[in-house]
């Protein structure tokens, strides 16, 4: 994918500010592609992990706790000044943080309803896309094409449609969010140091989904619920940042898009171990033609 587009974490994740790219250190390969291993893990599994507590507190409810906590443990380390930002840095931050607050409420909708391995096909081909619009109308959109092809294969059991309309849609959603998160990622990244863009975007998704996820949420709350929330927060979004800005520094951006692309693939994975729902032998191959499709294009990428 564009390297100066697609360098974020999933759903639901991580957001990842842009990085040059950077010439392997001797033995950093093999420890950048464990890292990245595990970043995806912790994404993927964390979401199927948390069907527990959005069965308990509703998608709403589960965006709203998680955000809460992961944005407070952030901002307790990062402590990013408040009252020093600019007009142009707030309406960044404000963006990022109210589009990350839809995109993560539409994709616990999204896997409420329909399976995680197919809820993180479609809300794959959001960023796909946007990286091959990134090149014009020509052949590379032969890889969301494909990419398509493979989710439609993902949605079919061989008996019947396992999807559900409100399902995909809210799996659109998280896809439609998921590039504009991208794009709006760059720009906040380029706009504060460090980790200030995303702890403050964090921040102001945590506020934006408070009115929706409170009301849902707090009736419900027990002092066990609230540590496993705080549990799944530092698994996504904080664990999957720190494993891949440090994996970045280890090995070239190109190779890590490529290992990224396999996301889809641990979705199923996850879905399969966690959630037990289990895939046909045509839904493997849909799941292969969607990384296949973002390996493509992050290959072409790197060729530009």
């Amino acid at each position: 994918m564009d390297q100066t587009l697609i360098e974020s974490g999933t759903d639901g994740g991580a957001a990842l500010m842009p990085h040059p790219d950077v010439a392997p250190s001797s033995g950093g390969i093999a420890a950048g592609v464990l890292m990245c291993v595990m970043s995806m893990s912790s994404i993927q599994f964390g979401s199927a992990l948390s069907s527990p507590i959005i069965n308990a507190y509703g998608p709403a409810g589960a965006t709203w706790l998680r955000l809460v906590f992961a944005s407070a443990a952030l901002a307790i380390i990062v402590r990013p000044k408040i009252m020093s930002y600019s007009r142009s840095q707030w309406i960044g931050v404000l963006a990022l943080g109210t589009v990350s607050a839809l995109m993560t409420t539409s994709f616990f909708s999204a896997i409420a309803r329909i399976p995680l391995g197919l809820t993180v096909a479609i809300e794959f081909l959001g960023p796909l896309l946007v990286a091959t619009l990134g090149f014009g109308l020509s052949r590379q959109l032969m890889w969301p094409v494909f990419a398509a092809i493979g989710v439609l294969l993902l949605a079919y059991d061989g008996e019947e449609w396992v999807g559900n309309w409100p399902g995909i849609l809210f799996a659109i959603g998280a896809g439609a969010g998921w590039a504009c998160y991208i794009l709006l990622t760059k720009k906040v990244g380029n706009a504060f140091k460090g980790l200030e863009g995303l702890s403050m975007s964090l921040l102001v998704a945590a506020v934006v989904s408070t009115p929706f996820g409170f009301a849902s949420a707090a009736p419900h709350l027990t002092a066990f619920g609230l540590l496993e929330i705080a549990g799944l927060a530092l698994l996504v979004p904080l664990l999957p940042y720190v494993l891949e800005m440090v994996a970045l520094r280890r090995m070239p951006t190109s190779s890590f898009g490529i290992l990224m692309s396999l996301e889809p693939a641990i979705g199923a994975f996850a879905g399969f171990v966690i959630l037990s729902q289990p895939m046909t032998p045509s839904q493997m191959f849909g799941t292969a033609l969607v990384v296949a499709a973002s390996i493509g294009a992050t290959v072409f990428a790197t060729k530009r």
